[in-house]
């Protein structure tokens, strides 16, 4: 698992227009909010994104961008954003490459049968690369205004 103070591992992904994004692109322009969650559409997820989604602005205006991660499809997140009007970049991971560096593949018990799922987790990143929160195991209601305080504190 990463913690605060480790450099930020690269991943260079398509996002739901099909575009590849470089984390690395962003060095020294932006800081960097990455959250990793398990599933478009899903209750909790859509949560957290339409949350993050409302407080786009207020990151931009401290000069940080928000990147949604999960192992969906660029179809699936372009029709989960279509469909609630998000405005945050999500990512597709389909191989779980970037789940991988990040540490938040995690061995999950669904009705006693275990499986490898993401676990929700989100990361503050500096302009330097360098994270600055590391935060595992998050419940999605009011984390993007937890977060946008972690962002407001660099």
């Amino acid at each position: 698992m990463l913690k605060s103070g480790d450099r930020v591992p690269d991943f260079e992904l398509p996002t739901a227009d099909m575009n590849m994004l470089r984390l690395s692109d962003f060095a020294g322009k932006k800081n960097l909010v990455v959250y990793f969650y398990p599933k478009d559409d899903t209750p909790g997820c859509t949560m957290e994104a339409i949350e993050f989604s409302e407080l786009a602005g207020d990151f931009a205006a401290l000069d940080t961008l928000v990147l949604g991660v999960s192992a969906d499809s660029c179809i699936s997140h372009g029709d989960f954003r279509d469909k609630y009007g998000l405005t945050v970049e999500l990512v597709a991971d389909v191989d779980g490459e970037a789940c991988e560096a990040y540490g938040v593949m995690q061995v999950k018990n669904k009705d006693g049968v275990e499986h490898r799922g993401i676990q929700r987790s989100t990361f503050v990143i500096d302009k330097d690369g360098v994270i600055r929160h590391a935060l595992y195991g998050v419940t999605p209601k009011a984390h993007a205004e937890d977060v946008l305080s972690l962002v407001r504190a660099l």
